[in-house]
């Protein structure tokens, strides 16, 4: 039996969203695994789980994981050696970062875990924060030649300096694109801090939103689309699983819709595509992933255009939800591999891929 730490809950807007996916991970982990809780508290502090949380999350499937703060439990990463308890190492094979959004998909907490010299499931450092910037994984991926829809980038230093409250910079936006428009922070996931706007009067209050969550925007054209995810597993040679939908009851797919609307919207797997159509979904999703440097697991999310049919490559997941009703694991279980396997297989490809890096030379003498 292996040992798997679950880290989860962290400094992130997506904080509650981590505490319901991680409870569902440390109750359909399998005989094989035995699991350490390592809760992450809003200010970014670690604390070690006690047994008891860990059966209460079990015995109610509808209860999230709590991060109970006890100052005598508090966690610490040692470089070069891994992360200690009470002033003792614990025993960990791999760490799972069961960890959404800031601070915990964007390559920090990874950084940490290479720093420790930890296996851990999932991207490494840069396909994390590569994936995690909207703005910077568009660049890669139109230099990889995959279709996008169109959309500019502005920085919080230019926003709060134009000499004309940016407003030639909106004129440029509304002659190019038209309304609507999608204005969203650049690093945040779970749709936190997105907008639609259908007029001028919409834009500076949707860009303040934004502003507040990162330091870098991007606005996006709005297209009249179906919303289509696909499940994708494995390092250097990952493997696509069978498209599936979403049909948000909500203007569109936000926050709101995923998390807290229980009508929100509607999943529907296969996607009610063409054979050609979801077989095309799934190669631009392995380009994406593979452009992307993303390893271990993800999401890779499109929009297919009602009128045309065209499909564009909207954003990647690194670590997608993982509820009971989440799409990732909902669309690797149509394809085959029921969750608790998804899980063993998703931490073995972490195991694997800390084995092959260790067996690298980082000394100037190799040959």
């Amino acid at each position: 039996m292996r040992t798997v730490l679950l880290l989860y809950g962290g400094r992130s807007g997506e904080h509650e969203v981590s505490l319901l996916s991680a409870a569902s991970v440390a109750r359909n982990l399998g005989p094989d695994w035995s699991v350490i809780l390592g809760g992450i508290d809003k200010d970014g502090r670690w604390y070690l789980q006690s047994d008891e949380e860990l059966r209460r999350a079990k015995e109610d499937p509808s209860l999230p994981l709590r991060v109970v703060t006890d100052p005598a439990s508090v966690m610490s990463v040692i470089p070069g050696q891994g992360i200690a308890a009470a002033g003792k190492l614990l025993a960990i094979d791999v760490v799972f970062p069961v960890l959404h959004g800031s601070f915990g998909e964007d390559g920090l907490v990874q950084g940490l875990l290479e720093t420790a010299m930890l296996p851990y499931a999932g991207s490494g450092v840069l396909g994390s924060s590569l994936s995690m910037d909207k703005d910077t994984a568009k660049r890669v991926w139109k230099e990889a030649g995959l279709p996008l829809v169109s959309s500019v980038t502005l920085r919080k230093d230019v926003f709060e300096n134009a000499p004309d409250g940016c407003g030639a910079f909106i004129g440029a936006v509304e002659t190019e694109f038209g309304y609507p428009l999608f204005i969203k922070p650049s690093a945040a996931g779970s749709s936190v801090g997105i907008t639609m706007a259908r007029s001028r009067e919409q834009i500076l209050p949707a860009l303040e939103k934004a502003f507040r969550i990162d330091t870098k925007v991007l606005i996006e054209k709005a297209i009249d689309a179906r919303e289509i995810e696909c499940s994708v597993l494995g390092n250097s040679s990952p493997r696509a699983f069978t498209p599936g939908e979403i049909i948000p009851s909500h203007e569109f797919y936000d926050y709101d819709a995923k998390y807290l609307d229980p009508q929100g919207a509607r999943l529907v797997i296969p996607a009610q595509l063409t054979e050609a159509e979801l077989a095309q979904i799934k190669r631009l999703a392995i380009a994406a992933y593979t452009a992307a440097e993303a390893e271990g697991f993800a999401r890779v999310d499109f929009f297919v255009e009602k009128n045309s049919g065209r499909i564009f490559l909207n954003e990647i997941n690194t670590i997608p939800g993982f509820t009971a009703i989440s799409m990732f694991p909902r669309m690797c279980a149509a394809g085959g591999l029921p969750y608790a396997e998804l899980l063993d297989e998703i931490l073995r490809l972490g195991i694997r891929r800390h084995s092959e890096r260790s067996g690298l030379s980082y000394s100037y003498q190799c040959s």
